[in-house]
């Protein structure tokens, strides 16, 4: 059992604090996770993701890993951690939502989900079972059930058709979990994801379906797939609920700062996405004062570094003047020193937050950090 160890709760909201302990590490809580889909977080060197970033858990993903280099060069090289360098813990998703925005590609089946590979079109079939067995072959610390992730809008029935194939599947996935041992001596743990779209009822269901399974931690699935940010704040606050207060809780995919900073108020441990590095790879940078545009042509003589406020080593040795020049030359170094400069910036707010959670003061800075940045206005950039 991966129990999570509640060290601070704040007494205004349900924002809170904690560890939990890993063969590769202890995570400590809030936590964001770089995602390393294909056992490498784009465009960042392991060193600068160990130390400067100071990332604590990588995220990487089940369907890309088995397509590609596939699980019989996993197996030989001892794991991903072997294969990638890297001696923290990794969290795997199952690769239920990869297969879910493949549409047309994918025909879904009572014993799992049929697709064809977005590499070259071959036929695959994800059971639950298979899922597991991949992810052994992976060797990550935690692992995710196969589940399906409703698209946004969805009816009723086809939400409700829905959680019950994530609900059956979720009792084979563990049934294959525990009849199945380690690959490379070290324990994994197993999530479970809860989903129900926006349908209260169906969340509060499939919240309850997974409990009674005893999962070592649970995730919210289905959100950020393009409903109104306020009703997935609703329906985080309300599933949050129904999840134990001894296991970790995890929002998939859901990662703007913002969105961070109000999951973490309702009661969310874990979080991961892409887009700081993506953003980083398209030239917009987070700041203390929003987010930066670096192609803007006003930083073409400005020898500031990108934040002021920050320590990362992008801001301790290079300029905005620099960084535009590396993305108007298209040099691959504006890549990196951007990635560094975001990913930085995420986990020094998730850093922040625990830190103010114990202070007592999470919902007072929140509100300060949000108006500060300006973060909700600013997503397409000053330019």
């Amino acid at each position: 059992m991966l129990n999570l160890h509640v060290l601070t709760k704040d007494k205004n909201c349900k924002a809170r604090t904690g560890y939990f302990e890993t063969a590769h590490g202890k995570v400590e809580t809030p936590i964001f996770m770089p995602v390393g889909t294909q056992g490498t977080v784009k465009a960042v060197n392991k060193d600068y993701l160990e130390k400067d970033i100071q990332a604590q858990i990588v995220l990487s993903n089940t369907y890309h890993l088995y397509l590609r280099p596939g699980t019989d060069v996993l197996n030989e090289a001892g794991g991903l951690h072997e294969f990638m360098n890297w001696q923290k813990p990794i969290l795997t998703d199952s690769g239920g939502y990869q297969v879910f925005s493949l549409s047309e590609l994918r025909k879904l089946k009572f014993d799992g989900v049929e697709f064809r590979s977005h590499l070259d079109g071959s036929k695959h079939f994800f059971t639950p079972s298979k899922v597991i067995d991949i992810q052994r072959s992976i060797g990550s610390d935690i692992m995710m059930a196969l589940d399906e992730c409703t698209p946004y809008p969805c009816d009723y029935d086809y939400a409700n058709n829905s959680t019950k194939l994530t609900s059956s599947w979720a009792i084979l996935n563990k049934d294959a979990f525990e009849n199945s041992s380690p690959l490379y001596g070290h324990n994994q743990f197993l999530f479970g994801i809860i989903q129900g779209s926006v349908y209260k009822d169906l969340r509060e269901k499939s919240a309850k379906d997974l409990l009674a399974l005893d999962f070592d931690g649970y995730a919210i699935g289905g959100l950020a797939v393009g409903e109104p940010v306020e009703i997935m704040y609703e329906m985080i606050n309300f599933t949050t609920d129904f999840m134990p207060e001894d296991r970790p809780r995890y929002l998939m995919g859901v990662g703007r700062p913002e969105n961070i900073l109000e999951a973490i108020e309702r009661g969310v441990d874990m979080f991961d996405c892409v887009m700081p590095t993506r953003n980083a790879r398209n030239a917009y940078l987070f700041t203390s004062g929003g987010i930066l545009s670096m192609r803007n042509a006003k930083y073409k003589n400005d020898f500031n570094p990108v934040d002021a406020n920050c320590d990362c080593f992008t801001c301790k040795n290079f300029s905005r003047a620099y960084l535009r020049h590396l993305f108007i030359a298209k040099e691959i170094l504006a890549l990196e020193l951007s990635s560094i400069h975001n990913l930085h910036y995420y986990l020094k707010l998730v850093e922040q937050a625990r830190e103010h959670i114990k202070q007592g003061d999470f919902q007072n800075w929140k509100s300060e950090i949000i108006t500060k940045t300006n973060i909700n206005n600013n997503y397409k950039s000053e330019a």
